[in-house]
Order: structure tokens, then sequence, then C-alpha cells
């Protein structure tokens, strides 16, 4: 018997959902590009813009359940928020030295770390149909990757960065995937966010990085971060997570690395190459084989 019981009917389906967040998502790359400033302080000002518009909400509407949350909940959500923060300075990092797609597709190899994670601390079992889709869906983000990767020392640099982002993103999205069974989204984020932002600060005040002026065109692409890909990618991964396993949400998360090659094809004029279509086919008939085996018909539960 599956070990995941769904803890209760969700109002949409969670697939469109997340379909929906790797759209947002697949934004996060080129908005990066498009800025001035340095990528830490991009990442800074995209957590704290995202806390900035959650916390309202949160405080008035949802005083009760963050009031709720116990010490323990309090702090794996502050410790999944210092995950989220490194995910987000490697990778804003990696994106100065390596192109989008190599960037991209080495951070899509998190499905690998979220399904060892999850084995170890949660014992979760995943399908064979599931396992052929997911390994179908990482070949193809090689595929895309492949014909990209540079030689030379920065190249290798940014490589790096990004493998470490995608070890950083699966223990965010483990941590998440144990508390969101039984903590309400608005408190979960309200803290996720709160931390991230934080320890974002923090990473830049250390590194003496300045945090103004910029111009008109940086703080609006800050405010997109935040907007789009935060509360419009993450927050709806996070409200997922309750539904469908971890490692799930991650397989099809990999369907960011083909979005945003195709945004910096239409505006930076990095265009695609057959390794790129053909990897681009390939990941969506992984994803496919990977949700259908992921579905249950009595669901799964996440604690």
């Amino acid at each position: 018997m599956p070990d995941f019981i769904m803890p209760d009917k969700p109002p949409i389906n969670p697939h469109l959902a997340i379909a929906a967040g790797v759209i947002a998502v697949s934004f996060s790359s080129l908005f990066v590009r498009l800025s001035s400033a340095p990528p830490l302080i991009t990442a800074s000002y995209r957590l704290l813009f995202t806390f900035l518009l959650v916390a309202p909400y949160t405080l008035i509407k949802h005083r009760k359940e963050l009031a709720a949350l116990k010490p323990r909940e309090t702090g794996l959500a502050a410790l999944s928020g210092v995950f989220l923060a490194l995910h987000f300075a490697t990778w804003f990092t990696s994106l100065s030295y390596t192109s989008i797609a190599s960037s991209v597709v080495i951070v899509t190899i998190q499905p690998v770390f979220v399904v060892i994670g999850s084995w170890l601390f949660f014992r979760e079992r995943i399908s064979r149909i599931s396992a052929i889709g997911g390994l179908l869906a990482l070949c193809g983000s090689f595929i895309i990757g492949a014909g990209d990767f540079r030689l030379g020392r920065e190249a290798f640099y940014g490589d790096l960065l990004a493998l470490l982002a995608a070890v950083f993103v699966a223990g965010y999205m483990i941590v998440g995937r144990k508390l969101r069974a039984k903590v309400a989204l608005s408190a979960y984020t309200f803290v996720v966010y709160g931390s991230s932002a934080l320890t974002l600060v923090i990473i830049s005040s250390c590194y003496s990085l300045p945090f103004a002026p910029y111009p008109p065109t940086d703080w609006q692409l800050f405010l997109a971060l935040a907007l789009v890909c935060t509360v419009g990618g993450h927050t709806i991964f996070n409200w997922v997570i309750r539904y469908v396993p971890a490692s799930t949400v991650a397989v099809c998360i990999l369907g960011e690395s083909l979005g945003a090659i195709i945004w910096g094809a239409i505006f930076l004029k990095e265009y695609p190459g057959w390794r790129q279509i053909i990897g681009g086919g390939v990941i969506f008939a992984g994803l496919y084989l990977f949700t259908r085996g992921s579905i249950h018909p009595r669901g799964r539960d996440a604690g």
C-alpha cells in the first residue's frame, strides 16, 4: 500500500498547478540575466519583496495559523528558507559564469537528490514507470545542455555552483514536503520567505555588496522575480507538495529548463540548436511517464 495518503481533496488538479508554476519559474534566469545588479543582491531583493508581498496578507488573514506553529515547525520552516536562500545564491551566481541552458539543465538534476533524500528520511518508494520517466527527463536535460557546455575555468565554476544549487533546492523541497502535511501554506511561506530573505541579506552584507542605487529597470526585475517567479511559482509548489510527493514536483520542474531556453532565445538571442529541440521532447515524454506513474487512485500521504 502506498505510504502517502492525500490529506484532503485539492480544489484544483495539482498537476495543472505544477504546470503553471513551472511556466512562472522559467522566467527566473531571464530576469536575473537582464538585471545589472550583482546576483546576490538580485536574490536578496527577490526574497525580500516576496516576503513583503505575503506578510500583510498572512498577518491580517492568517494570524491564527501563524500563532499555531510549534517551535519545531517554525525551526524546520526556517531551515527550509535557508536552503532556498542558498539555492538562489548559488544558482543566480552561476548564471554569471555559464550559459542559461547549462545552468538550468544542471539545476534540474535536483530530482536525483530529492529522491535520494525522500528515501533516506521518509522511506518513500517510487514506481518503476516513474523511475523510468524521471531518468528519461534527466536524459532530456543532458541532451539540452550537452551542446551548450563551455570549456574553461569560469564555465566549470558556474556549473559547480549550479550543481550546489540543485542540492540546496532538493533540501528545501524535502523539508517543505514534511511540513506541508500539517502546516498551513500561509504560515509556512511566511516563515520560509522571511528566513530566506534574512539569510540572503546577511550573505550580501558579508560580501559588502551595495543595496542601492540601481536603475528603475532593476527594481522592476526584482519585483517580477518576487511576484511572478516566487509567488506564482514557488508558492504554488509549496501548495502542491501537500498533495503529491516532493520527487514528483522536482521532476516536473525539469520543464523549467525548456522554458528558460525559449525565453533566452526570444529576449537574449540565445537560439536553441537541434540538441535543445530533441531534448525538450524527451523531457516532456519523461514528465508524462513520471506524473502518470505517481498518480494513485487512493492518493498518498505527505507524512
